[in-house]
């Protein structure tokens, strides 16, 4: 074995930890336009026990632009009585090229949800943005950031770690938070809460009475806009995505070019064993059901320049990034 001085190590590992940082920040683009992922999208479709409900279809008949997009779909697959199980169709980052944690980056993705939408009370998320978790960490982590529906609304959620906050009666769903607070779900039994972020403009609290709470480690300005709803067709969403644990997060979200809501304070988590870098992934993703379930998806881009993703200059020196 060939030792280096040691000078000549440290200056080559300095360069493996520039190049990776150049490679996981480099643009990544995927348009769907052939019949499978394009080494510059940077994506690819995970097989493992869950994903096999799922199916990737690389199809022209329903397309955002260009001449090709995928539609991703999962089926029955789980037992009636598991309520742990769940099936995806889920698109991920390659490993290599994921950003570090608490680095900002922007995210755009179209989609279109197939006919029929779902509109019974259960798990269905469309995209979601999470911390890699570690071999040391325990505990089951939620998405940071992730896109959901339930009874046919949309809506969004943040997750950070759980910090007491007050709690109407069991039952009450009415809460209204005041300015600074954001609607929470605590879940101490996993060092969780769930925060409500933005929704569609038929969102009610029926919907889901489990944010009940107010939390002010993290505030949300609405923008004036609502979430698009499922049924309106295609829908272009813009992300930047920069999580803070320790209440540094921002995070900023546009649909069809109107600026949803900037979410800002204390977004993802800080506990022991969680890995270095945030990934996304997109695609259906609900707990077992009986029924076919489809997303149709294109144009995807990850950057770290706004221009490139939201593509409008004006609204990228409003965001300040």
């Amino acid at each position: 074995m060939r030792i280096l001085p040691w000078c000549t190590a440290v200056l080559l590992a300095f360069s493996g930890q520039d190049l990776r940082a150049e490679t996981a920040t480099a643009p990544l683009f995927d348009g769907f336009e052939d019949s499978d992922f394009t080494e510059a999208g940077g994506l690819y479709y995970r097989n493992n026990e869950e994903q096999t409900a799922g199916t990737v279809d690389f199809q022209q008949s329903e397309v955002r632009s260009g001449e090709g997009a995928l539609r991703l779909s999962v089926r029955s697959n789980c037992e009636a009585t598991d309520t742990s199980c769940s099936e995806r169709a889920e698109i991920w980052e390659k490993t290599p090229l994921r950003v570090p944690y608490e680095r900002g980056v922007w995210y755009g993705f179209s989609v279109k949800f197939d006919d029929p939408i779902p509109v019974d009370d259960n798990r269905y998320v469309i995209a979601q943005w999470k911390r890699e978790i570690g071999p040391e960490a325990v505990g089951d982590f939620s998405p940071y950031l992730a896109f959901r529906v339930n009874e046919g609304r949309l809506f969004i959620t943040v997750e950070t770690n759980y910090y007491p906050a007050a709690k109407p009666p069991e039952g009450d769903v009415s809460v209204q938070c005041s300015e600074g607070q954001t609607p929470a779900w605590l879940r101490p039994e996993t060092n969780q809460m769930r925060l409500l972020v933005a929704t569609d403009s038929e969102w009610t609290p029926r919907v889901d009475g489990r944010f009940n709470a107010c939390t002010d480690k993290t505030a949300i300005t609405p923008r004036g806009n609502a979430l698009p709803l499922p049924s309106s067709g295609w829908i272009d969403f813009a992300v930047f995505s920069k999580p803070g644990p320790n209440g540094g997060g921002q995070l900023e979200i546009f649909a069809n070019g109107d600026w949803i809501v900037t979410v800002r304070g204390y977004i993802g988590h800080n506990d022991h064993g969680l890995g270095e870098n945030q990934y996304f992934k997109f695609g259906p993703y609900r707990s077992g059901s009986h029924a076919d379930w489809a997303l149709f998806y294109d144009d995807f881009i990850r950057s770290e320049r706004c221009e490139d993703v939201l593509k409008d200059a004006e609204a990228c020196a409003a965001v300040g990034r």
